[in-house]
């Protein structure tokens, strides 16, 4: 089996600083390494569809949530911040994806939902994007899949409760 690129940093590192444990650098190293490839992979169904993840991730959260959401409530549920949500749901809003509505009381306050056509383009494209993404992970049998994904939501957990991360 050949090692990854971070086997080989982390094989410099020692050859470096004997001493130094470069354990954190190992698990942490893979993770960022994956993210990365992943981001660039560039999700093939959405991008087909001319969206980014970035933008599917909000039309996403408008879906399964199917009520009307605030911007602020959008930020918080897909990790963004309020500049991005906003310049994202004005391109969304251009495209005839979503809809927004002022609140009677108070203009300030804007409710976005889903129009027909984007949440029959969030039907459409989810299946699919799924499909890919379960290929993306083809190459790692059920039971690993299961563990790390076991492992994955323990150090999120442990993450969210340490760094301020959690959303509920």
């Amino acid at each position: 089996m050949t090692d990854d690129i971070v086997a080989a940093v982390v094989r410099q590192w020692q050859a470096v600083n004997p001493e130094l444990d470069t354990g954190p650098m190992e698990l942490i190293g893979r993770i960022n390494r994956c993210a990365a490839l992943l981001q660039q992979a560039e999700d093939a169904p959405l991008r087909g569809a001319g969206l980014t993840r970035a933008e599917f991730d909000l039309l996403g959260a408008m879906r399964r949530n199917d009520r009307e959401l605030t911007p602020g409530e959008l930020a918080r549920d897909t990790f963004s911040s309020g500049a991005a949500v906003t310049k994202r749901l004005r391109a969304l809003q251009e495209r005839g994806l979503i809809a927004r509505r002022s609140d009677v009381r108070d203009r300030r306050v804007a409710y976005l939902q889903l129009t027909e056509e984007g949440r029959a383009l969030v039907d459409r494209l989810l299946p699919a994007q799924l499909a890919y993404e379960r290929s993306v992970l083809s190459g790692l049998d059920e039971r690993s899949r299961t563990e790390l994904g076991a492992h994955l939501s323990d150090l999120l957990i442990q993450l969210e409760g340490r760094l301020g991360g959690s959303r509920r």
